[in-house]
């Protein structure tokens, strides 16, 4: 799926999960993701629990639910590649940046790779 396509296309709600090194889980909202031209997905993150975790494990997964009647949307499984703070790319990005410039709002960039693309519901559900 041509998933930079369907971000700029869709609107609706999304959850990002991330779990620490000892498997405790976390899930928080997260605005539609900005899709890379290597087709590598990137989140604006502060400094919270889903980035703390993303320190000692490194994968998570994205749920997607379309604005709309019916469960359609997406479940992304990724695997952060790299991360970035303070840059030109950061501030360029950052939807929201400008509703709260406080200096203590440090923004992260984080970059995921795209491991495994799913439905919402439905087929593949199947463990492999």
């Amino acid at each position: 799926m041509n998933l930079k396509a369907y971000f700029d296309e869709k609107k609706g709600l999304g959850v990002l999960s991330t779990a620490d090194d000892q498997g405790a889980v976390n899930a928080a909202v997260y605005a539609r993701p900005h899709v890379l031209e290597e087709g590598h997905l990137a989140f604006i993150m502060r400094d919270r629990l889903s980035h703390h975790n993303l320190d000692s494990n490194p994968h998570a997964a994205y749920l997607f639910r379309e604005d709309g009647p019916g469960y359609k949307g997406l479940r992304l499984h990724l695997t952060k590649l790299r991360e970035e703070s303070g840059t030109d790319l950061v501030r360029e990005m950052c939807r929201r940046c400008r509703i709260d410039d406080s200096p203590d709002a440090v923004r992260y960039l984080v970059t995921f790779q795209v491991d495994r693309e799913l439905p919402l519901i439905g087929p593949g559900e199947s463990v492999e």
